[in-house]
């Protein structure tokens, strides 16, 4: 049974992906809409090269297809395992690339700015990038789901597969670490005093 797009974009994800296992095309769709935006931006800030989050997530999604049909529903949030599914396909990922040099990694592609707020915005989150690079893995990790991404801690902890309290624990540590990055840059960065 194919639900039209509107009423599918109202359903819960496991909803969505017990359709999808019944061949429901626009419900794989409406799932695909909502779950790949975010962690595609996940993998790009954790990854620093779109061409490779792209690839992240996009097996990510292969996953989660694959896993439909034998989905068990109340076992794991949807969004948490595919969450977890992006964050071992990064960690691998960066594991495989260690020892290349972290200016060979290309930032993130930009859109061509019109405007003086739309080139400001851009140094801002290129200051954001590189300060989120050079955070420890787990750091930048934590900090990712919880500040960018939006997680909340239990369902980062689920992620990550580590307490709560370790999670705060991360997400303190890199913000103070950014802070400390960014705290000589707030008027080469476009921010006044009073901001």
């Amino acid at each position: 049974m194919t639900m039209a797009f509107d009423a599918q974009t109202e359903q819960p994800d496991e909803a969505l992906l017990a359709l999808y296992a019944q061949g429901d095309p626009a419900a794989a769709h409406a799932l695909s809409q909502r779950l790949l935006p975010p962690v595609l931006r996940y993998a790009a800030r954790m990854l620093g090269d779109m061409a490779e989050a792209e690839d992240i997530a996009q097996e990510a999604m292969l996953r989660l297809w694959r896993a439909a049909p034998g989905w068990r529903a109340g076992e794991a949030k949807v969004s948490t395992w595919l969450w977890r599914v992006a964050a071992n396909l990064c960690t691998d990922r960066l594991r495989r690339r260690r020892g290349v040099p972290l200016d060979s990694v290309p930032e993130p592609e930009d859109g061509a700015p019109g405007a003086l707020a739309a080139m400001i915005a851009a140094d801002r989150m290129a200051a954001l990038d590189a300060a989120l690079a050079a955070l420890p893995e787990r750091q930048r990790q934590a900090v990712v789901l919880r500040h960018i991404e939006g997680l909340s801690n239990p369902e980062i902890a689920a992620v990550m597969d580590i307490g709560v309290e370790a999670v705060e624990s991360l997400t303190a540590r890199g913000k103070r670490a950014l802070a400390a990055q960014l705290a000589g840059r707030r008027g080469e960065l476009g921010y006044d005093d009073a901001q």
